[in-house]
C-alpha cells in the first residue's frame, strides 16, 4: 500500500507540522507501507501527489491542513485520506462556528464574540462577560497569537495581533478550571489527558517544548464525571459528522462543568503531543496507532 505523509504546509503552525510529519515518517511500519516522503512548502505542491497514492496521512496543521481545502484537493484526485472530510474540517477550523453548533446542540461552552477590526471591539459586552478574557484568531490554531487578558487596556494590543493571523478574531470569556482534552478514533473514545502547566495557559511553548514544567497525564475520572466528559465527546462526535480521529478539549471547573474549547481535526502528532499519549495509556504504540488510523480510513 502505498501511504503518503503530508506534512510541512504554509500556516504559522508550520514548525509542528515539520515535527508531525517526521514523527509520522519514523513510526510507519515500512514492511507494511510504501511510504511516500511528502513535504509542502506551497498550496501547488499538493498536485504533485502521485494519482496512485492509496492513502494520504495528513501531518499538515493550521490553514491548508485543517481547513478543508487540502481534503477537497484529495478527494478530487481521488485519494483516500484519514480524518475528517472537507466540509467538516472547514467547520471545526472556524471557532465561532464550532461554539454556535455545539451550543445549538446543547454543548456547554464559553460565552464568546469576534470582532474584525479594532474598531469593532465592544468594552460594554466584554465588561458585561467579565475580565479575564482570552483573544485569538478565530482559525487559529496552536495557541498561536492567544492573549489572556485580564484589564480593558491590554484588549486592543491582543487583537491587533490576533488579526495579523486572521480577518476575524475572537474574544472568549476566561473559564477557571483544569484542561483535559478526550481522543476520539471511529468513534472510540480513548484515555482522558489531564494537561497543567507551569505557563499561565496551554500556549504555544507549553504544548510543544520539553522543559517547560507542563504535565500531560492520563487520567481516571470520577465515574459521573467521566460518563458526562464521554457524553460530551459523543455529542460533538455525531454533532459535526466526524470521521476518522478528532482531539476535542475541554475545561473541568471545580463544580466539575464540562466547557468545550474546541475539537482538533488533524491534532499535534508530535512525539510529544497529546493522542500518542492518550493511545499509550491504552497500550497501543505509535507505530500501532497509525496503523489503527489507516485502517479507519479504508
Amino acid at each position: 500500500m502505498k501511504v503518503a505523509v503530508i506534512y510541512g504546509g504554509i500556516s504559522s503552525e508550520r514548525e509542528v507540522s515539520l515535527n508531525s510529519g517526521k514523527a509520522i515518517l519514523k513510526n510507519l511500519d515500512r514492511n507494511k507501507y510504501d511510504v511516500v516522503d511528502f513535504k509542502i512548502d506551497e498550496m501547488t505542491d499538493a498536485f504533485k501527489l502521485d494519482a496512485d497514492t492509496d492513502l494520504a496521512l495528513i501531518g499538515l496543521h493550521g490553514k491548508f491542513g485543517e481547513d478543508g481545502r487540502i481534503q477537497a484537493i484529495l478527494e478530487a484526485m481521488g485519494i483516500k485520506y484519514c480524518g475528517c472530510d472537507t466540509l467538516t474540517s472547514a467547520v471545526l477550523m472556524d471557532k465561532n462556528f464550532t461554539k454556535t453548533i455545539a451550543r445549538a446542540n446543547g454543548i456547554l461552552t464559553a460565552d464568546w464574540l469576534t470582532v474584525k477590526s479594532v474598531e469593532e471591539i465592544d468594552y460594554d459586552a466584554i465588561d458585561k462577560m467579565g475580565y479575564p478574557v482570552f483573544i485569538k484568531p478565530n482559525s487559529g490554531g496552536s495557541s498561536v497569537a492567544t492573549f489572556c487578558v485580564k484589564k480593558k487596556e491590554d484588549v486592543k494590543y491582543a487583537v491587533e495581533e490576533g488579526l495579523k493571523y486572521d480577518e476575524i478574531v475572537m474574544i472568549e470569556k476566561y473559564v477557571k478550571g483544569v484542561e483535559h482534552t478526550s481522543f476520539i478514533l471511529n468513534g472510540e473514545i480513548f484515555p482522558t489527558i489531564r494537561i497543567t502547566s507551569d505557563n499561565e495557559f496551554f500556549d504555544y511553548e507549553a504544548k510543544y517544548s520539553t522543559t517547560n514544567g507542563a504535565q500531560e497525564v492520563p487520567v481516571e475520572l470520577p465515574e459521573n464525571l467521566d460518563k458526562k466528559l464521554k457524553q460530551s465527546s459523543k455529542m460533538c462526535w455525531e454533532a459535526f459528522n466526524c470521521k476518522g480521529y478528532v482531539r476535542v478539549d475541554y475545561i473541568i471547573t471545580e463544580d466539575d462543568d464540562i466547557y468545550l474549547l474546541e475539537l482538533n481535526t488533524l491534532p499535534g502528532m508530535t512525539e510529544t503531543s497529546l493522542i500518542p499519549k492518550s493511545a499509550n495509556a491504552r497500550g497501543i504504540s505509535y507505530s500501532e496507532l497509525l496503523d489503527k488510523l489507516i485502517e479507519t480510513s479504508l
